[in-house]
């Protein structure tokens, strides 16, 4: 079976740029970032021991869409002719896509996640972010806050001023879930946010983490109830924190629950 009929198969779609998630008309930089997000959502290393091996698969078939759009000859013969070149260096089975994977992305640790919050915070990223947060959702609060890259409970008021502003100005339409929604629903959220935090908290405290400390002890210590959250979370600030983008405006919820 060939690349593209290993694509419709895994993916749903023949299209390359279809299953890395970007335009046709995409720069090489956005196709990496759109690799790598792609990638995070299968990687092996991210799925329980059963499902391993069919993520290594998928895996491994993003790694080959990649390495023919991130490489101008091969990307141009793809684009006139919807044909690959199977007998190419780049879609040999023996290739290693997982070290592959790790000399193109480095490894984020929680300093680089702290560092990454400092400048995201108050910036026009995130407003921009808070914005297409708030479309997606329709208002709905408990998922904008969700979905929002590296906000907690106490950034909730800062959120809300940005996107009354963006209503006042006529940027984002009023929606009724936002506008009218309940004392009791924000002070529901408000105390599920700081249980949370809490939780977090002690986590944090008897790993020991702070300073250049690997992630997946932290993602490892979360029940099976909130690890898809979890992974998700750490999937969208991955893809963000390595893509170097100067402006936000995409969907930043890797779930969606529109009331």
């Amino acid at each position: 079976m060939g690349l593209l009929e290993q694509c419709e198969a895994a993916f749903g779609s023949a299209d390359l740029y279809c299953v890395l998630g970007v335009r046709r008309e995409a720069s090489l930089e956005e196709i990496r970032r759109g690799y790598r997000r792609a990638s995070l959502h299968v990687h092996p290393d991210r799925v329980e021991p059963d499902a391993k091996e069919e993520a290594t698969r998928r895996f491994q078939i993003l790694g080959k869409a990649y390495a023919i759009l991130s490489d101008e000859e091969q990307r141009a013969v793809y684009d006139e002719q919807g044909t690959v070149d199977e007998e190419g260096e780049a879609l040999r089975d023996e290739w290693d896509w997982q070290e592959y994977w790790r000399l193109l992305f480095k490894k984020i640790t929680v300093k680089d996640i702290e560092d990454f919050e400092k400048n995201y915070k108050g910036s026009e990223e995130e407003e921009a972010d808070v914005k297409a947060a708030y479309m997606d959702f329709e208002g709905n609060m408990d998922n904008i806050m969700q979905s929002v890259l590296c906000a907690d409970y106490t950034d909730e008021p800062r959120i809300r001023k940005i996107i009354e502003k963006a209503i006042e100005s006529g940027e984002v339409p009023r929606y009724k879930s936002f506008v009218k929604e309940s004392k009791q629903k924000m002070t529901s959220r408000k105390r599920r946010a700081e249980k949370e935090a809490r939780e977090a908290e002690k986590t944090k405290d008897e790993l020991g983490l702070g300073g250049e400390d690997d992630l997946k002890a932290l993602i490892e210590s979360r029940n099976k109830d909130r690890k898809k959250e979890t992974d998700d979370f750490l999937a969208q600030l991955e893809a963000k924190y390595g893509s170097n983008a100067k402006k936000g405006g995409k969907k930043t919820a890797a779930k969606k629950g529109k009331k």
